[in-house]
């Protein structure tokens, strides 16, 4: 069973997320099965399983297990074990996601506080929650914050793992998304396309992560005026995107709205109507009404209404 959980950890890595919740079901019900539902190895599985069930779109499932596992982790191993710290940094991570924005900060603040002082501070877990918090932080409008956080996390995760790693390309991508958001988008578009380049050759064209900056890519050409551009890196993604996660994923529904905030801007206002209004569909049975992502695409399709059009 521990060379099956290591087979799905690397598959799920690779970006084949679909065979690694096959493997980590199974093994997780077979743990059960022998070890007991608290076993340190069970919890094992049915994180690494929720990281899965995360990064495919059920966000609900990744939430109640992380949450179910978080309880377990505490109550067996105590607050400050590092596999609960993992778990903490997860049910924070399912939060952001399903638009529970200060709750996902103050659980990621309180567990980066707590690897700090077990861990150390460029510890690679510790930096993993800096990491997130950072996204937290941007997310809620505090880029200045986001900006000196994401800019210290990368720093580190340069010096100790490397300018190729993954989670240093992941530091780099975000700083870059900030820096875009600060208005420098120069420096924005830069810093993407260098980890774009990267990405590529480390993870290959097709890997989520790799297709994520290619999407913050396409925002930044679109920012900077470049549409013709923005709109070729956004069909390409976001026909990447529906192969490889699916129609109704979190982040195609993110490109699917981008490359619609492009369409518009370039006056096909029948394609990007129709586009927005699939994208509000799928994200309110998805996420539900009131989640951000749900609002910004009913925010955008108002504003394509004729009453809303100037066509002088």
């Amino acid at each position: 069973m521990g060379a099956a959980n290591i087979l799905a950890v690397c598959l799920w890595s690779l970006g084949n997320p679909a065979a690694a919740r096959a493997l980590q079901e199974d093994t997780l019900a077979r743990r059960r099965r022998v070890l007991g539902d608290d076993h340190p190895d069970t919890l094992r599985s049915a994180s690494n399983l929720a990281a899965v069930l995360w990064s495919l779109g059920d966000l609900t499932a990744a939430r109640a297990l992380d949450e179910d596992t978080l309880a377990r982790r505490r109550r067996v191993l105590g607050d400050d074990h590092p596999d609960t710290l993992m778990s903490a940094n997860n049910f924070a991570a399912d939060l952001w996601s399903l638009g529970d924005l200060t709750a996902a900060r103050a659980l990621h603040e309180d567990t980066l506080a707590r690897r700090r002082r077990v861990l150390s501070d460029d510890h690679p877990d510790t930096l993993m929650s800096a990491h997130n918090l950072a996204d937290d932080l941007r997310a809620l409008g505090d880029m200045t914050a986001a900006r000196a956080l994401n800019e210290d996390t990368l720093a580190r995760r340069r010096r100790l793992l490397g300018e190729d790693h993954p989670d240093t390309l992941h530091s780099a991508n975000n700083l870059a998304t900030v820096l875009g958001a600060l208005g420098d988008l120069t420096a924005a578009r830069a810093l993407h396309e260098d980890t774009l380049a990267c990405r590529r050759r480390v993870l290959g064209d097709d890997h989520p992560d790799t297709l994520r900056t290619a999407h913050n890519l396409a925002d930044d050409l679109r920012a900077l005026g470049d549409l013709t551009a923005a709109r070729a890196l956004n069909e390409d993604t976001l026909a990447r995107f529906r192969r490889l996660l699916g129609e109704d994923h979190p982040d195609t529904l993110h490109s699917a709205n981008n490359l619609a905030t492009v369409l518009g801007a370039l006056g096909d206002l029948t394609a990007a109507r129709a586009l927005l209004e699939d994208t509000l569909a799928r994200r309110h049975g998805l996420l539900g009404g009131n989640h951000p992502d749900t609002r910004e695409t009913a925010k955008q399709l108002a504003m394509l209404a004729p009453d809303n059009l100037d066509f002088r």
